[in-house]
């Protein structure tokens, strides 16, 4: 068998958690190990022919991203960056995430655009490419300013977006719709376990009360969830998605006019949508592991989602080692 060498770096060499114009950057310790290697690449007799990064969105405009460019642009490697989320392979799981492809050869990428990160995968060698990208040398963002919330359709925002039902705006709830009329992406039912019991994984009254609000809700027939994290099934916002079990039921109905029910009856009402966690395997589903993957029994549920949370989604490396390869 011949082996081809290859440096495959992941996320866990940048500070992720910290917001954009907040982090350490360069200067932050957790980066040490991924500053180490670009030190040491230029110096190795021997320098891989492939290397592939995957990091959170935002390492674009970061220095560390600027220092690697420079590094493998050095080395003479040939590279393209880019954005890329599941959805665009018809997987039903928003996990936007940057990558970067390089190869030690003279010659660029068929597709590759100097300075941009793209935005879906190239279609063939002989297209041109993406027409959707962005500029990689582009260090700031526009400030985004949140809607102002109010809880009712009838209440005037001035200035803003109301919100109908949930905190969501008039826009979120539109871009949802057109998510779930995008007959490209599969419907979540292709990922979902048959046989499970639900009933452990149905959220727990206290957290209905407390983030009836917040909870990105689907049905077996959505296109979409949200990018499922490490806290999922410990903590509900921002975690990722919740399932509606029963789909007969209208949560614009469920909603209306919540706000101003009792608890007991707030419970009532919500406990009619039946909302449960995904299970671990339905989320390793989504991120593309192969039917035969499993845990070892001794891995708890948490420490399942934990793991998942800081995973890849298989198809989209796999994709991009083949066009890597080619």
């Amino acid at each position: 068998m011949k082996y081809t060498s290859i440096i495959f770096l992941t996320h866990s060499y940048w500070p992720r958690q910290l917001k954009i114009g907040l982090q350490g950057d360069v200067t932050d310790p957790r980066t040490n190990s991924f500053l180490h290697i670009l030190d040491i690449l230029p110096r190795l007799q021997k320098l891989p022919k492939y290397i592939l990064l995957e990091n959170v969105k935002g390492f674009e405009m970061s220095s560390t991203r600027d220092l690697l460019i420079q590094t493998i642009e050095n080395c003479g490697f040939q590279y393209q960056e880019f954005l890329l989320s599941p959805t665009s392979l018809g997987i039903p799981n928003s996990r936007l995430r940057y990558f970067l492809i390089a190869k030690l050869q003279p010659e660029p990428f068929p597709f590759q655009a100097p300075g941009q990160v793209l935005m879906e995968f190239p279609k063939t060698e002989s297209e041109h490419p993406p027409k959707y990208a962005i500029n990689a040398e582009k260090k700031t963002e526009e400030k985004k300013t949140g809607p102002k919330i109010c809880f009712d359709s009838s209440t005037q925002c001035s200035g803003k977006e109301a919100i109908l039902f949930k905190l969501e705006t008039a826009g979120e709830i539109d871009r949802k719709h057109q998510q779930d009329s995008d007959l490209s992406v599969r419907m979540l039912k292709d990922f979902l376990e048959d046989d499970i019991d639900k009933h452990s994984f149905f959220l727990p009254p206290k957290s209905l009360l407390r983030y009836a609000l917040l909870l990105d809700i689907v049905k077996p027939t959505s296109r979409r969830s949200m990018c499922f994290t490490k806290g999922y099934g410990r903590y509900i916002e921002g975690t990722g998605s919740v399932l509606q079990t029963t789909e007969d039921v209208q949560i614009e109905n469920i909603y209306k006019s919540l706000t101003s029910l009792s608890q007991e009856e707030k419970i009532m009402r919500l406990s009619m949508l039946q909302l449960r966690f995904f299970t671990p395997k339905e989320i390793a589903n989504l991120l593309g592991f192969p039917p035969e993957f499993g845990f070892p029994e001794m891995t708890t549920v948490k420490q399942r989602y934990r793991l998942l949370g800081n995973s890849l989604n298989v198809h989209v490396v796999a994709k991009l080692i083949k066009i890597l390869c080619d």
